[in-house]
This record gives C-alpha cells, structure tokens and sequence, in this order.
C-alpha cells in the first residue's frame, strides 16, 4: 500500500509578518543572481583581471545554485526549514562581507559561491509557507513572495547603479547592501519564522546529490562560457556531452537507491515535469527582457541610429524599475487569480500579457514610452508565471516533496536565464555594425535586438502551449458529475500517481492529504 503523508493542519501564526519576512528573503535571493552584472566592468578594472576571469564572478553563483539548491530543499524537507533557513541566510552573510572586503578575484569567486547557495532559500520559504499559511491563503501568500523575486532582480539592478556612481565607483559598496539586507532577513526568520513541525527525517543521498551537481555543473558550464570558449570548441561539447552522460547515471543511482533525494516518478509526473519547463521558459524571457532592454537603452543614437545613449543608473532606473514595481503589485493580483480560475489559465494568462509585450518591444522600441510600458506588461507577464508555479508544484507533489520539487523549480528558471545570458550575448556579438569611427568598441545592428525579443516572446508563447496542453486538466465522467462548489474537480491519478486536486482549486483537501490505497497491481482501488 502507498500513502501520501499529511500535512499538519497549518496555524493561524502564519500570517502577514510571516509573508514578509519570507518575501524579503526571497527577495534577496534574487538580489545575488543580478547585483554584479552592472559592475563587472569595475570589478574588472580594480582586480585588473581579463573578462574571461570577471565573468566568474557571474558564473560561480549560477554553479553553486544548481548544486545546493536542490540539496538544501531537500535537506529542509527532511531535517526542517527553519534551521536551514537560518543556516543558508548565515553563509548568505559571510559571503556578503568577504566580498565585501576582498580585493582577490580568487577571494570574490569564493565570496559568489557562498552567495549562490542562497538560492535554495526560495524553495525553502515556500515550503515554510504550505505548512504555516491557511489553504485558503495559500496561492496568494506564494504568489507573493514569488513576486519579490522580480522585484530584487530589479531593486539589485538599481542599486549597483546608483552605489558606483562618481569618478570613483566602488563595488564593494553593493556587496555591503547585500550584506545589510541579507542580515535584516536573518533577524526575521530568527523572530517571525516557527520552528518546522513536519520533518521526514531519513539519511541523505548523497550519492545523488553528487551525481545531480556534476549534471548541472557540466551543462551550465559551457552554457555560461560558450560565448567565450567558442560553441563549437572541443571543451564545451565535452562539457555537453558529460552532462549527458552524468544525466543518465544520476536517473539511474535515484531509481536503484532507497531513499533517493528525487522521485523519479514525481519528477517525470506531468504538473511537475511541464511546470518546470514553463520556468525555464519564464526564466528565460525575463533575463531577455532584463539583458535586451538594458543594452538597447544604452546604445549611442548617434553612431547606431537607435538607441537612447542611457547611462547604467538611467537605464536602471527609468526603463528597468518601472517593471519590477509592476511585477511586485501584479502579484498579489496573480495569486487572486490562481484561487479564482486556478493556476493553468492563471499561467496562461501570463503568456498572454508576455507575448503582447514582446511584440510590442518587437515593433515599437524606437520610443521611451513604448520601451517602458512593453517592460511593465512583461512584468505582469513575469508575476503571473511566478504566482502560478508553486501552485502548480503544491498540487502535484505531497507535503514532504516540497521542498526539493521547488528546488528543482529554481534550477529550471536559474537555467532559463543562463541560456538567455548566453544567447542575447551571442546574438548581440554576432552582427555588428560596420565603419564606426576608430577606436569604438562594435556594437550590435539594431536587428539582432529584434531577433532578441522575438525569442523571449517565442518562450512566452511556448509558455501557452504548456499550460493549454502539457498542463490540460483529465476528469473523468463520475468526477464532472461530481462538482465541487468554487473549485474544480478532483483529478483522477495516474496508476501508480498521488491523488493531487487541479491546479487552482480552493475547496479541496491538500494533495498530500490524500491516501491512494493500491491493490497488487500497483492501481487504485476503486472509490
């Protein structure tokens, strides 16, 4: 017989300090993966270091998020959010200050790969969130700390910009901000977040976990450093093809071992599976977005013909900000929908809002006020999508999954915006504009940010066809007869599957409250 644990009964407590003790900390998740892309040039002029050595500084917090996330989401799932809550935000801090204090690019990469591990604290607050917030508050408490995720990426953006500002930038001082809010995170889940009720206790796969790091270490890789390497070099097709390999060992150590650190069978489940393929899509437009608008914004009208010569303040500020403050309201709006119509449409929706805005960048980015309001459509677009994932994963998953099934959410959208980085960066280099005066660096045709926004707005549309179809609700005919006031029906399960309600739904049990009994043949009894 096989059973899906129920969760505690969540308590009152969980309330609105709660939310915004998580949301601040998710918030400076987001903080970590954009605070250095306005200042790598200072970096790289104070270290006195090349760009293929500055770009670390990016790459190494990408790496350490795809090794400790999922391991600390399942390290909370089955020892307890809060202490690795705590634990995760600690390292968050020494890596803040030691960055904050070094001038070793060696010292830097270490202090970014502390940093990255604060990734896993994302998946973690959702997971604090599904036992400590009221079912019927749910979706909108996700929905909202997952709106301060756009909102940081932008707030970091922001402030790199107007902290290096002056003939003298120094970075250091964006490392002291993080520092600053990452200590200001730590005091409230210190005081606000309640000691975890609902721990699997087991021993650690470390076996996995080995093998699911090398995995992701050897695909994001040349992901990250192909521009530089060269994508058809040896070293990144080696890299790609040990990805695959490892790939193929770790599927094979969680199906043989006892207590794998990823179902397989909960990995491959349909919401799960399509829903982080939505994030990697979703991951990747939003970095297009970000990356895209940001180089066009400055380019120099009167050398390209386009373009409106921004400072990095500037373009952080007037065209970037307006995006995130859209993204952090729309959230709340996201979460309302998600109870109301449920997650699928509600993601859909998403794709809509970023497909008009793509096209709209597409056809009219020759005009502040077009670039402006076509970023803060995809803003709505991006909340929409972040509201709607970890509702998608609540229901698909059983409590004690959460954690590590959020953690492999983050991968996916942490993915995303790695492949994004890279292909804007290698469309841009790839056509550049001839006869510019001597001496001027090349800069890109017009074109090719056309080219840039039609691929993000080409995910979001993707994005559609997952909800529509790799998402679409099965309901059997008794289940339609049988309806349920407010919410959708409750889904049949595959044979073999955890009985999880639609997406969305308001009225229903918790999908792991449900215990499927089985006869021999590993199928359902009949209900």
């Amino acid at each position: 017989m096989t059973s899906t644990s129920s969760p505690p009964p969540a308590r009152p407590s969980g309330g609105f300090g709660l939310i915004l003790v998580l949301g601040l900390a998710a918030m400076v998740v987001s903080m970590m993966q954009t605070l250095v892309v306005p200042i790598l040039g200072v970096i790289q002029s104070d270290l006195g270091t090349s760009t293929a050595g500055v770009s670390w500084v990016t790459t190494a917090t990408l790496l350490s998020a795809a090794v400790f996330t999922p391991l600390l989401g399942r390290f909370g799932d089955q020892h307890g959010k809060k202490p690795t809550l705590v634990g995760v935000l600690v390292l968050l801090v020494a890596g803040s200050v030691l960055a904050a204090t070094t001038e070793s690019l060696t010292l830097l990469i270490v202090a970014r790969v502390m940093q990255g591990a604060a990734t896993a604290i994302f998946p973690l607050a959702l997971s604090v969130l599904r036992e400590e917030v009221p079912h019927e508050r749910l979706h909108t408490a996700m929905a909202l700390v997952s709106g301060t995720l756009a909102f940081g990426s932008g707030l970091a953006l922001v402030g790199a910009g107007l902290l290096t500002q002056g003939a003298h930038p120094d970075y250091h001082r964006v490392f002291w901000l993080a520092c600053g809010l990452a200590v200001l995170a730590l005091v409230g889940v210190l005081l606000v977040v309640p000691t975890s009720r609902h721990r699997t206790g087991g021993r650690t796969d470390w076996l996995g976990a080995v093998a699911l790091a090398a995995m992701l270490v050897l695909l994001l890789l040349p992901i990250s450093q192909g521009h530089e390497w060269g994508w058809t070099s040896g070293r990144t097709l080696g890299l790609f093809a040990g990805s695959a390999v490892t790939g193929g060992l770790w599927v094979l150590i969680e199906r043989r071992v006892r207590e794998p650190m990823v179902d397989m069978r909960m990995f491959v489940h349909p919401p799960v599976l399509f829903t982080n393929i939505a994030g990697l899509l979703v991951g990747f437009a939003m970095f297009a977005q970000f990356l895209g608008v940001s180089y066009l914004v400055q380019m120099p009208e009167e050398l390209t013909g386009y373009g409106f010569g921004a400072s990095v303040l500037r373009a952080s500020v007037e065209y970037l900000l307006p995006t995130t403050l859209v993204s952090l309201v729309a959230a709340q709006f996201g979460g309302m929908l998600v109870s109301r119509i449920g997650a699928r449409l509600t993601l859909v929706a998403g794709a809509a809002f970023g497909v008009t805005g793509f096209t709209w960048l597409i056809l009219q980015h020759d005009s502040t006020p077009a670039v402006i309001v076509a970023g803060m459509v995809v803003g709505v677009a991006i909340s929409f999508g972040y509201a709607a994932m970890p509702a998608l994963i609540a229901a698909g998953v059983p409590h004690h999954q959460s954690g590590i099934a959020n953690g492999i959410n983050s991968i996916s959208r942490s993915v995303g915006s790695a492949v994004a980085s890279a292909v804007i960066t290698s469309l841009l280099a790839s056509k550049t504009i001839q006869h510019l005066p001597a001496g001027t660096p090349p800069l890109p045709e017009e074109s090719q940010f056309t080219l840039s926004f039609a691929l993000a707005g080409g995910a979001f549309l993707l994005v559609a066809v997952v909800a529509l179809v790799g998402l679409a609700a099965r309901r059997t005919s008794a289940q339609d007869a049988h309806s349920v006031s407010g919410a959708d029906a409750v889904s049949v399960p595959e044979p073999g599957a955890v009985s999880v309600p639609e997406p969305g739904a308001v009225s229903v049990p918790e999908p792991d409250a449900v215990s499927v009994p089985e006869t021999d043949a590993g199928r359902p009894l009949a209900r």
